[in-house]
């Protein structure tokens, strides 16, 4: 009796397309459009799983062999910007101190019947700043042992079961509290952006803390013919460029000045304490193009350099334009809808997330016998308008977002 390959679904006859493939493979014939449904088993939900009776009587259902159980733990994309915590009181209090002026030293100017008077109060001028706003979510799980035994032939595949629940609701913790670590840093972003550019024309120009490196690229060596922000992840020149003026930039903070900051305080950030971002696809691009260490040992090889391979979201095929594009709404009230970011230089205490507190409180219900868990988070994100923050972006000339 010849084999009836529509007697039995889950076994296929499968000697003709491997036929076709090794001559695709040795080169026998072109690449041919190959039918996969008969190789490739993508899964069947449960309730509608056919074929699952034996080859034998019919009549029996086949046993699970194995059990595999998908539990990856996500580790998370958000850059470091945790800080402490604390058990008591909810404010954050930030104080600092102005530097005090100079004034004439009149050691060396003595008058004979002058009177000096040593009795001068002189007060520091000191400011204090508080954060006290706090984002909260939890996850509610539902688990139960005596109904879900049935399903499992051991205890190991039972725990097994569980450890992949616990995973899922680790992940859905992991993404949710990188996505609030993100919105704080693209809030530092946007708050820099709009204060250089109020008007939202951020390919006009450049500034001292929103550094469009497209536009000076453009100004210094190529006014005549415009390198577009597309086609500059892919010049060389344009990145030696870039990478010159972000280490230039390292250099200046660790100067204290006025400039690199929105309220204009006195700050400068020492290597230790600055933080640095870059776009993935602009770091990979001058790491690959490049080919140097002096982009590595500049950049990449500070203690806090750290990559995001989006700010906000990656579109629907993590097009450029969308995976470096902020648009928001500040904290402050201003929209800032912008591409090309390639990267923010920040110190330590520009932007953080203060006081995490992640914690599970639970409840048997002994009538339906199930547990409830809810898995807790919040913390207090923050950014002080007084720190450093500068800002880098390929943002074409006279590109208008609203």
């Amino acid at each position: 009796m010849g084999y009836d390959k529509n007697s039995n679904p889950k076994w296929e006859c499968t000697c003709e397309i491997t036929n076709d493939i090794i001559k695709e493979v040795i080169g026998e014939s072109e690449v041919l459009n190959e039918d996969l449904s008969n190789i490739v088993d993508v899964g069947k939900a449960f309730q509608n799983l056919d074929g699952a009776l034996d080859n034998y009587v019919r009549k029996l259902h086949d046993h699970i062999g194995k059990v595999v159980f998908v539990n990856r733990r996500y580790t998370g994309r958000a850059p470091s910007v945790l800080m402490d915590g604390w058990e008591y009181g909810s404010i954050l209090e930030k104080i600092r101190s102005k530097m005090p002026e100079a004034t004439e030293n009149e050691s060396w100017e003595l008058t004979n019947g002058t009177s000096y008077d040593p009795n001068i109060f002189t007060a520091p001028d000191v400011s204090v700043k508080f954060f006290n706003k706090r984002t909260t979510f939890e996850i509610p799980i539902s688990t139960t042992e005596r109904q879900v035994k049935s399903a499992f032939s051991s205890a190991a595949q039972l725990n097994g079961f569980y450890s992949m629940i616990e995973t899922g609701v680790q992940n859905a913790m992991t993404v949710r509290t990188d996505e609030l670590i993100m919105r704080t840093i693209n809030n530092a972003i946007a708050e820099t952006l709009y204060d250089a550019f109020p008007g939202g024309s951020y390919g006009g120009g450049s500034a001292i803390k929103a550094v469009n490196l497209l536009y000076l690229y453009n100004d210094t060596f190529n006014p005549d013919t415009d390198l577009t922000a597309a086609e500059a992840l892919h010049t060389p020149a344009f990145l030696r460029f870039a990478a010159q003026v972000m280490g230039d930039y390292i250099d200046r903070l660790k100067v204290i000045s006025t400039l690199f900051n929105i309220e204009g305080t006195e700050k400068f950030t020492s290597e230790d304490r600055m933080h640095i971002v870059m776009l993935s696809q602009f770091r990979r691009a001058a790491e690959m193009y490049l080919q140097s260490d002096t982009f590595h040992n500049e950049l990449v090889k500070l203690p806090n350099s750290e990559k995001v391979v989006y700010w906000q979201g990656s579109g629907t095929d993590y097009d450029f334009f969308d995976t470096s594009e902020i648009n928001v709404k500040t904290a402050t009230g201003h929209t800032v809808n912008c591409d090309g970011i390639l990267g923010v230089i920040f110190d330590r205490d520009a932007l953080g997330v203060s006081n995490v507190s992640r914690r599970i409180t639970s409840n048997y219900n002994p009538k339906a016998e199930f547990w409830n868990e809810w898995h807790k988070f919040d913390a207090g994100y923050f950014n002080d308008l007084s720190e450093n923050c500068v800002v880098f972006c390929a943002v074409e000339a006279f590109k208008l977002k609203v």
